[in-house]
């Protein structure tokens, strides 16, 4: 069965200063726990802050390093998904219940891609 990658971005803006709502990370838990159940979940977790990250780049035959915040990006990833489905629709369906379990005040955008086997 293919495997699929979510990768979660999020408008940093949009989160609470104290964080998820323990509602949040309730309805999160439930839901993780129904996918790992249903055989799909191989892997998933949330990611610090871009404020505590490191950008590294190779362009023009240099690397450069970035400490964050990343100002210039409105959207970063916030976390992942490693899922194994029958089919990308399955994949879909899964991450949009995992958006749908966010308050409505958060910008969270799922990008949903296959793993190249092979």
């Amino acid at each position: 069965m293919p495997r699929y990658l979510s990768l979660v971005r999020i408008d940093e803006s949009s989160v609470p200063a104290e964080g998820p709502s323990e509602d949040l990370m309730r309805r999160m838990g439930e839901l993780i726990e129904e996918v790992t159940k249903a055989g799909v979940m191989l892997d998933t977790a949330g990611l610090t802050p871009s404020a505590q990250g490191t950008r590294v780049t190779w362009a023009d035959g240099r690397i450069s390093v970035t400490d964050g915040p990343f100002t210039e990006s409105k959207e970063v990833i916030g976390g992942y998904a490693l899922m194994q489905c029958k089919d990308k629709a399955e994949a879909l369906e899964w991450t949009k219940r995992f958006l749908q379990v966010h308050e409505d005040f958060w910008t969270v955008t799922c990008e949903v891609r296959e793993i190249a086997e092979g």
